[in-house]
């Protein structure tokens, strides 16, 4: 269960008590954040402001679960769409994008409905971003070597050495933040998770509601994650990355590319695995980021957690009307 946040002086909880409100909608991959942010949007002066990495990216459609062009007309989504898959889009850009995004929604006396499941974003926004060193390509290759030559296995060892902290919220088999985090400790003399934790703290200057989309049990979320990408297929999935491919100006690197389900069907393509297995790994890399953001998810304070076994909609407009009792201006 999220641990409880500390009590605040009355003369601040009186003045946050004032702020416009803003509502996070957070949970792990597959559990079905987009149908109840739209029954939000349908309910409330809402409009929805989109805390997806890969979302961003223009013909990424089916291996995201974008939502449909249609839903998208009806239900405009702000932070969609905005990104060539040629370009890197950062937890800075993020952020830039979505407080503007949330100063013209409160502007226009609508309420800011944030969400998504990159929850490095969802930090990044509350808490600030750390002052990581940028990366050196150099070291990077240095270390992605030492990792050919060693395996994860023992880079993740030597990361729970230096940064445990770190070490216990990366998974082995998570190259890409298993040695960012390295990179940082080389680079900066400190622990990544030292670094995150002397983070300055913004004040976003809204009330916040934050809900969490679960299924109560984690066998269900992985039926729904192995429905989903057998949909994704059927849908034409292969038929979208091969397209991506064909430009030419796209490599397995890109942070577009390394997306979960576009990577392992890139190397089906390049023929580096066969189908049965690109299926499988495709499906195993998202149990992983799904795990990877109940961790998340667990340590975030203050959040109503909706799940499966009571109806969804009596539970939103529970979360909203205490939500409501306590602050002004929705």
């Amino acid at each position: 269960m999220p641990r409880t946040p500390p009590a605040e002086s009355p003369a601040l909880e009186s003045a946050r008590r004032d702020r416009p409100p803003a509502i996070l909608l957070m949970g792990p991959t597959a559990s079905g954040k987009t149908d109840l942010a739209l029954m939000l949007a349908g309910s409330l002066p809402c409009e929805i402001i989109s805390v997806d990495s890969a979302l961003v990216y223009r013909g990424m459609d089916i291996g995201t679960a974008k939502p449909s062009p249609e839903v998208l007309r009806e239900v405009p989504h702000r932070l969609v769409d905005i990104c060539d898959p040629a370009e890197a889009y950062s937890a800075a850009r993020f952020c830039d994008d979505a407080l503007a995004a949330m100063e013209e929604i409160t502007a226009a006396g609508r309420v800011p409905l944030l969400v998504g499941g990159t929850m490095l974003y969802f930090r990044a926004l509350q808490q600030g971003l750390s002052p990581l060193p940028q990366s050196d390509p150099a070291l990077r290759g240095e270390l992605a070597e030492r990792a050919r030559r060693e395996g994860l296995e023992a880079m993740h060892r030597w990361l729970a050495r230096v940064d445990p902290a770190a070490a216990a919220r990366i998974h082995p088999n998570d190259p890409q933040r298993l040695l960012r985090a390295l990179e940082v400790y080389l680079l900066a003399g400190r622990p990544m998770s030292e670094l995150w934790q002397s983070a300055q703290r913004p004040d976003l200057g809204h009330r916040l509601l934050k809900l969490v989309r679960s299924p109560r049990e984690r066998a269900t979320l992985h039926r729904r994650i192995a429905r989903r990408f057998e949909a994704m297929l059927a849908a034409g999935f292969e038929d979208e990355v091969r397209g991506l491919w064909a430009r030419g100006d796209l490599s397995p690197e890109m942070p577009s590319m390394r997306c979960v389900g576009y990577r392992q069907m890139l190397d089906y393509i390049q023929g580096r695995r066969a189908h049965a297995d690109m299926v499988l790994a495709a499906i195993a890399a998202t149990r992983q980021l799904a795990k990877r953001q109940y961790t998340w998810l667990r340590s975030e304070p203050g959040c109503s957690w909706l799940y499966d076994d009571m109806p969804l909609e009596v539970q939103a407009r529970e979360a909203v009307t205490r939500f409501c009792e306590a602050s002004t201006g929705l």
